[in-house]
């Protein structure tokens, strides 16, 4: 079973037909408490790793003769898929590197290294994956918890998923601070259109969860900075529908949390999803979301594309009222943020 790891106790693999370079990087990483392998090739990787069991980290070159880092990198992410591969290429490479990165790559450093960002994008690639483990401990093992939980210990849990939430898009610059803007502009929206009590706390909390379903979604495509493919598309829409699976059994009692969670991403035309449901047959609290996630989104800059001024986003959902937006909820959400400059946007 792969485990979360410390540096003290961490093995690096680096990957380089040239011996100086190994060593170089050899130095460097040692310094920071790891014990490093090295190989002159992706074909000597593979049968060391073989021999000695998988590293946490790698260091692969891209240009190596007999098997090179990209087809290295295919075959050792098929039979080790928790390696946090690091790519070395030149100035002239970055296409490659990008596409080392849709493959599956963590992370891709410049020729000449710089000794600094070697140990950094290291502490990095560990950091994140001890995040992707710990991550899918809580896929694995929430929804069976859960069925046995007494009533304080299902506040606890909730507070845990919070958390969990929140750690997770801190350890990602695209998406940082994005569940907690959704929920702020969320529960302003509502009061606009008439929501109070335990009504709106539900609101506030279904936006800090809404996209709690994307523990189940592939780090390579959460991540991915093309378009997606139709199958990666069908996959990251599965995150609806799965959250509100990991939340229903200690939720039961908060429906609006729950249609907040499947529903964020239906269209008033039809043609959202998960169900295909258009209009009124839309929770208005999930039109709400709709409209409030939409926003953050466009304007916080993703893996896929830098993020748009607030005026486009803001003519954007005027644009789209009445067809992928519900047009009282844009409405509301343009009287409770009228001053653009007073929006807590994270650029």
């Amino acid at each position: 079973m792969t485990t979360p790891t410390t540096a003290a106790s961490a093995r690096c693999l680096i990957v380089d037909d040239d011996a100086q370079v190994r060593q170089a990087l050899a130095r460097v990483i040692e310094r920071q408490g790891l014990v490093c392998l090295q190989a002159a090739s992706g074909a000597q990787a593979l049968q060391l790793l073989q021999s000695e069991g998988e590293v946490p980290v790698c260091i692969s070159d891209i240009y190596m003769p007999e098997m090179d880092g990209v087809t290295f990198l295919r075959e050792v992410l098929k039979l080790y898929p928790d390696i946090a591969v690091i790519m070395l290429t030149g100035v002239a490479e970055v296409s490659t590197a990008v596409e080392c990165l849709q493959i599956g790559a963590m992370d891709y450093i410049s020729k000449p290294v710089l000794i600094e960002e070697v140990r950094a994008r290291v502490s990095k690639a560990l950091e994140k994956r001890d995040l992707v483990l710990q991550n899918r401990f809580y896929r694995q093992n929430l929804e069976h918890r859960v069925r046995d939980l007494d009533r304080r210990n299902r506040e606890s849990l909730i507070n845990g998923v919070q958390m969990l939430v929140h750690a997770l898009e801190a350890k990602d610059s695209y998406t940082s601070g994005h569940s907690m803007r959704v929920s702020r502009y969320a529960v302003k929206t509502a009061v606009r259109l008439g929501f109070t009590g335990d009504w709106l706390e539900q609101i506030r909390l279904g936006g800090e969860l809404h996209d709690i379903g994307k523990i189940g979604t592939r780090e390579a495509v959460l991540h991915k900075p093309g378009s997606l493919t139709p199958e990666e598309f069908e996959h990251v829409k599965l995150h609806t529908a799965l959250g509100e699976r990991i939340l229903a059994p200690f939720l039961a009692g908060s429906p609006t949390v729950l249609h907040i969670v499947r529903s964020h991403h239906e269209r008033i035309d039809g043609a959202g999803f998960p169900d295909g449901i258009g209009g009124n047959e839309i929770p208005l609290e999930a039109r709400i979301v709709s409209v409030v996630d939409a926003f953050d989104a466009m304007t916080t800059n993703r893996a896929y594309r830098p993020s748009r001024a607030p005026e486009d986003a803001l003519d954007e959902l005027r644009r789209c009222r009445g067809t992928h937006f519900d047009g009282d909820v844009v409405d509301a959400f343009l009287s409770a943020f009228d001053d653009v400059a007073a929006l807590p946007i994270h650029l």
